[in-house]
Parts: C-alpha cells; structure tokens; sequence
C-alpha cells in the first residue's frame, strides 16, 4: 500500500512488498442502511467530494475494515511519512531500471484499474484490504472531478505496477501502490516525484513509514509537523492563485499548440509560480525530456540523482 502509501497485493501476481498499516486514529462511524426489500446490488453511497477534500485539507483521511465495509473511520496518525521532494533516495539498481526504459509510464490512464490492483486481497490471506467499495467509488468520483490522479507502470502492454493519491494546492497524498514486476512500483514512485517537483509541488504525503519508504528517502514527523507543512503548502498554493493560477499555465501551454508544446508551455508556467495538478505536471517533465534530447527515463535518473 503506498503504505498507506500502502503495499496491497494486485491479482495472481505475487506481491514483492508486504507492509502493514497501523491505525493510531479517531473514529467517526458513518453507517449506511440498505433496505431489506432491496436485492439487486446496490451501488455504495459516496464520501462527499467536499467533505473527503476538507479532511484531507485539514489532515485526515478515510479507511475501513475490510473490502465490504460500508462504514468509514477518520484516520489522524500521532506519527506522519512525507517524501521531501528534493531528498529521494535513487538506488543504482532504480537509476539503471529507469534509464532502461523497462516500463512505459502513463498519468490518469487507468485510475479505476489501479484502484482495484491496490485493493485486491492479499495472496498470503493476511489482513483485509483497507480501499472498500465504498472509499474506491468515493476517490473514482475525486478522480472524475480532478482532484484525485494515478500514475501507471505498463510491461508489454499489461499493467504491472502503479500507485494513485489525491491532489489539491501544493500537496499529493499517496494513498496505495502495488507491484506485479520487480521495481515497477518504484519507478511509479520515481515518476511520481520528479512530476511533482515539476509542478512545484512543496508537500507529498505518505501517511505511515514504512522500512521500504525510508529506504527511499521518506521520513518521520509529528502529526502537528505535518499540520503545519500542509498549511503553508495551502498558504503558498492561494498566494500564488492571486498572481500566477493553472488558468495561466493553460493558456501559456496553448499559446504553444499541443503535444510537446503543450508541455513546454505548462513547464514555463510552473517555473513562473504556477500551482499545477499532477497530470500538467507529468505533461511537462515529458516535455523538458523531449527538450534535452533525453529519454524521460534517462531524465528522470539523472535529476533524482542531484539531488539524492
């Protein structure tokens, strides 16, 4: 699970990483009724967008206790993970994965089967996923609104690996990962973090350590730490909306046409102050690849490695 940036197994693969969550929380029960008349399923009610993004502006998050929960519980860890953006540990062996081009990478283009790799039972048959139906159609309508995004590791067509989260102003909270190939998971990851550095991002959220997150670079902090980072990313995010928006990054990426371009001009706008989503931010680290005459792998392990 991308612990919570949490390992969860996906499928008939076996998973390569096995991380369990713990659960220091606060619990408010919301509990759904279904009508005894009713038999045909019953689509699960939805956590309000408005409300699931205020949590997670505020610092907390949802989980259940299994896949077929129809109830919730907040979650405030006393201790919190973040990956500090310039502090990623590339490994040698990940440098060469990514320079090699393993794995074609893509943003938003299977959200919905990412969700379901992420929440799939274990193979070992321990533990319950967290991701019940009712918290996955609750981040697929995040999803559909643009607040909630995936990123996709992709070997000869199949999806072996990928990880999604929920973005808002300057902050990304990771929420789950898995892995059906060595290191797919990880470039997922790699990926992820050189996107948000391209958009400007100042705060990328993995909710528990976990010894595998360490190894890459993540860290332990007070809840109150976290607290105090996720609001000045906030405060950051709304100055930056009175002078330099997305609307402003669109328009630049337009003045330049599509593709490539289209890139470039989302890359200038970030540098310019723009507060960028994670697919603009994607978008452009493909275009500044593009530009240096360099495979977004080979970029990719290059910039991580200046700054590990």
């Amino acid at each position: 699970m991308l612990y919570q940036l949490s390992y969860t197994p996906a499928g008939p693969a076996p998973l390569l990483v096995d991380e369990g969550i713990g659960k220091e929380m606060w619990r408010t029960n919301q509990v759904l009724c279904y009508s005894a008349l009713v038999h045909a399923p019953v689509a699960p009610q939805i956590i309000e967008p408005d409300l699931l993004l205020l949590a997670y502006r505020s610092g907390i998050f949802p989980m259940a206790d299994h896949r077929d929960d129809p109830e919730i519980f907040w979650v405030e860890p006393r201790k919190r993970a973040i990956m500090p953006l310039d502090g990623f540990h590339l490994s040698r062996s990940l440098a060469r994965t990514l320079r090699r081009g393993r794995f074609s990478v893509t943003c938003n283009a299977a959200f919905a089967r990412v969700m379901e790799a992420c929440a799939a039972p274990r193979d070992d048959g321990n533990g319950e996923s967290w991701i019940s139906h009712r918290i996955a159609a609750s981040y697929q309508r995040l999803h559909e609104l643009g607040h909630a995004h995936s990123i996709e590791c992709w070997r000869d067509g199949e999806l072996v690996g990928g990880l999604y989260g929920v973005g808002f102003d300057r902050v990304f909270c990771g929420e789950s990962m898995f892995s059906r190939m060595p290191d797919a998971s990880k470039v997922a990851f790699a990926w992820l973090v050189s996107a948000l550095r391209m958009a400007r991002a100042e705060l990328l959220d993995c909710q528990f350590i976990t010894a595998h997150l360490a190894s890459l670079g993540a860290v332990e902090i007070s809840q109150r730490r976290y607290v105090s980072l996720l609001r000045a990313a906030q405060r950051s995010a709304l100055r930056l909306y009175s002078d330099v928006t997305a609307g402003d990054a669109l328009a630049a990426a337009a003045d330049v046409g599509e593709g490539a371009g289209a890139g470039v001009g989302l890359a200038e706008a970030a540098a310019a102050g723009a507060v960028l989503d994670l697919p603009d931010g994607f978008a452009a680290l493909l275009a500044a690849a593009e530009v240096s005459s360099s495979s977004p792998g080979n970029f990719i392990a290059q910039s991580l490695t200046q700054t590990s």
